[in-house]
């Protein structure tokens, strides 16, 4: 039943969104552990059940995605998903990034064969491939933008990566650009001006802040590294570039991700704000595992037939108190909505009430589908 208490904030139905053959990529963010991962898996297979080609790419090392869809395990390819879908014509596909594959392939794309073969055995390679800052994010803009240049799929949504910053997934491309250019990196590139030209209290600056990036690696490996990728910074800079387009473009759209709790609310305004500041096409706020009332019953007068019913009507008491309960943690989540809401007034809002228990196979996935396109 409808609930009379929620903000009347402008509702969000993400059904035309999937459904527009212009929409080809949509991006869930927000903080860890709001349902970015189902949130997004439920999208595509809605999309898939409205007859769209989608693939889509999680970040999560959990296998969530992968257990929800009924498949063993994911890889950096996509694979098709082998369910039943409601039009003939959907096809659903997956796939979990491997930061690591990913920078591997990427490195073997654009250099010669030789070349990559020296790089993929450097050891500074080894280290910011898998766990230099911004990798994996900058990894997932990557696999983001090969997926879209094949034109394989209608549509493409992406789970991001788990941060406590609700700005390192838009920030990656330039801070790895930004490392790339850095002046470190270029005192490396050149070695008649670079690491065994440094002397005195500039050396030893220079040494700790190398050593830091490189998690004990020897200069002379980083300055190998560097000169045999010089001739791809110059991609580097261009990718990041164009993926910052991409994710600009009419056919992107971000979904934030929350729920009503005041660290992960206040993370999805932060978010909210920076997409709107750096004109990211947001299309609203997916509010997840809500408590909506169910039945029309003031919280007062089932407190007071609990107490009334305890001795002969056990059950009935228990069922009331369950009820008062529930309109109690309602009322703090309004709480903490209105103040989301009063700071962005026009963010369209759809709230997915909680199921009974975790969203772990393709039914509960279709029954958030229904809940996030008003079904």
């Amino acid at each position: 039943m409808p609930d009379r208490s929620a903000p009347a904030s402008p509702p969000l139905d993400l059904g035309p969104i999937l459904r527009d053959e212009r929409t080809s990529i949509v991006v869930t963010c927000g903080s860890g552990g709001v349902g970015k991962t189902t949130t997004a898996a439920a999208m595509a297979l809605w999309a898939a059940d409205a007859g769209r080609k989608v693939a889509v790419l999680t970040i999560d090392p959990a296998k969530r995605l992968a257990q929800s869809l009924g498949l063993q395990e994911l890889d950096n390819d996509p694979r098709q998903v082998d369910v039943p879908l409601a039009h003939p014509d959907g096809q659903l596909w997956a796939m979990m990034l491997d930061t690591r594959r990913t920078f591997d392939e990427m490195v073997s794309q654009h250099s010669t064969p030789e070349r990559a073969q020296a790089i993929l055995a450097n050891p500074f390679y080894q280290v910011i491939s898998s766990s230099f800052s911004g990798t994996q994010e900058y990894m997932a803009m990557e696999k983001l933008a090969t997926l879209a240049a094949t034109g394989q799929f209608d549509l493409i949504v992406v789970d991001t990566p788990p941060s406590r910053s609700a700005l390192d997934f838009l920030d990656a491309p330039q801070r790895l650009s930004s490392f790339m250019d850095g002046r470190m990196i270029k005192l490396l590139a050149t070695p008649s001006r670079g690491v065994m030209k440094l002397v005195g209290a500039g050396f030893a600056l220079f040494s700790r802040a190398v050593t830091a990036v490189l998690g004990g690696q020897l200069l002379s490996d980083a300055a190998q590294f560097v000169q045999l990728f010089e001739d791809m910074f110059g991609g580097f800079r261009e990718r990041a570039q164009a993926t910052y387009e991409l994710l600009r473009a009419p056919g992107t759209k971000f979904v934030v991700v929350s729920i009503c709790e005041g660290d992960a609310l206040r993370e999805a305004s932060y978010f909210t704000d920076r997409l709107r500041a750096e004109h990211m096409p947001l299309a609203g706020l997916v509010l997840n595992r809500t408590h909506p009332p169910l039945a029309e019953l003031a919280a007062g007068t089932a407190e007071v037939a609990a107490g009334r019913l305890t001795s002969s009507a056990p059950l009935a008491a228990a069922v009331l108190d369950i009820h008062a309960r529930r309109l109690a943690v309602r009322s703090a989540e309004l709480h903490m909505r209105a103040r989301f809401d009063r700071v962005h007034t026009d963010l369209p809002v759809v709230e997915v009430p909680a199921l009974p228990s975790d969203a772990h196979d393709v039914p509960a996935l279709r029954e958030i589908g229904g809940r996030l396109t008003g079904g």
